[in-house]
């Protein structure tokens, strides 16, 4: 991705405040968002605006990839981040300082059977989510290019 290109942080205020933050300390200050809850920025283009988007979000690991849960509290629809990685699925990843290039894709059935208790144990909170929606809540994979 091209780092001259203006980039457009999500703009939900708590978030926003998360990503500056993490920013400005290379994630020593909004890395762990709470105790045990760790974050990553997310960077991906906008499916219909074509700018760049960034987001904070609670991740998880798998070997090697980042895994990320599109759960939008439970909401009937996906958040536009989803949406976006899953029309462009290039974006860029933000851990700590280290700041890489990956594809994301969704988890296929299988992916998603063996990710999701990961994450529910991380944040618990998506369990719940779940239950509150008809919405099969992704799970994203993310997996840094070489």
């Amino acid at each position: 991705m091209e780092h001259e290109e203006q980039i457009y942080d999500n703009p939900t205020g708590w978030v926003s405040q998360h990503i500056h933050q993490y920013l400005e300390s290379d994630g020593a200050n909004g890395h762990e968002w709470r105790p045990g809850v760790p974050t990553l920025l997310l960077t991906a283009r906008g499916r219909k605006s074509g700018k760049l988007r960034r987001t904070a979000l609670i991740y998880g690991r798998d070997g090697a990839n980042y895994v990320v849960v599109a759960s939008k509290g439970g909401a009937a629809q996906h958040p536009n981040w989803y949406l976006n990685l899953r029309d462009n699925p290039e974006v860029e990843v933000q851990v700590f300082g280290d700041k890489f290039n990956a594809r994301a894709h969704t988890a296929t059935p299988q992916e998603k059977a063996r990710l999701w208790p990961v994450m529910v144990g991380i944040w618990p909170s998506y369990a719940d989510y779940q239950n509150k929606t008809e919405r099969d809540i992704p799970v994203v994979v993310l997996t840094p290019e070489e």
